[in-house]
């Protein structure tokens, strides 16, 4: 009895045995299935990767264009030639009175004393070797009776002055000219007598200024090629050229 009973415990026994290597067989099976599938699919995944540095690639060509863009950008515009109200001329004469009267001519109602400045300032080509200084130029521009102070005080007073040419000498006709002639060919020196008048709420005053323009013109080496320019100009009685 006890024999059959190990008999029959036997049989279910081997059974299970069986059933478990059939299983460990599928399993393996389908561990290989697995794996032969993932196999393939490894490479389209490398072959992957390749078109991503492609364009990486094509990228490279457009650097060097970046870079011959760069000086386009880096280079600084010029400066107009002349500024807004100064004549474009070879005449010298024209340009000395034109300048003259803007030189004396202000108005308080439509421009602050640094505008004003600033617009003369622009007329005053400083020369390659530097024999006119911009200091001289702030010395003579206030001897034309319009510094800080004044022009706002008469800033409050509406005040503004006007300038018309009373007459105009030029070179040869200036005796201190001939006695002491331009180092360059091209140089030109007129005085030029004003008739000017300043406004304001409390009245008007009129005197008559004399003012001696220096113009550079062709053939001086220091001039522009197409026009002349103003050098300097001197206010102050004792710079004045007769």
């Amino acid at each position: 009895m006890n024999v059959g009973w190990l008999t029959r415990r036997g049989k279910p026994s081997r059974r299970r045995a069986w059933i478990l290597l059939l299983v460990t067989v599928l399993a393996v099976a389908g561990i290989a299935v697995v794996l032969s599938l993932q196999m393939p699919g490894a490479a389209p995944e490398t072959t992957g990767k390749a078109p991503s540095s492609t364009p990486l690639a094509s990228h490279s060509p457009a650097a060097p264009t970046a870079v011959a863009q760069a000086p386009a950008t880096s280079t600084p515009s010029e400066p107009p030639e002349v500024s807004a109200d100064e004549p474009s001329t070879l005449d010298f004469r024209q340009l000395a009175t034109t300048a003259a009267r803007t030189i004396y001519t202000w108005d308080t109602r439509r421009a602050t004393y640094s505008q004003t400045y600033g617009r003369i300032r622009a007329w005053w080509h400083v020369l390659p070797d530097s024999s006119n200084p911009l200091t001289v130029f702030a010395e003579q521009f206030e001897a034309t009776g319009t510094n800080a102070a004044a022009y706002a005080s008469l800033t409050g007073a509406h005040g503004y002055r006007t300038a018309k040419t009373v007459n105009s000498a030029c070179d040869a006709q200036l005796a201190q000219f001939v006695q002491h002639p331009p180092p360059w060919v091209g140089l030109h020196l007129c005085t030029v007598t004003l008739a000017v008048t300043e406004h304001a709420t409390s009245g008007t005053n009129s005197y008559t200024a004399p003012i001696s323009v220096v113009v550079n013109c062709p053939p001086a080496a220091t001039a522009p090629a197409n026009r002349c320019e103003m050098v300097a100009f001197y206010a102050s009685p004792d710079r004045i050229v007769y």
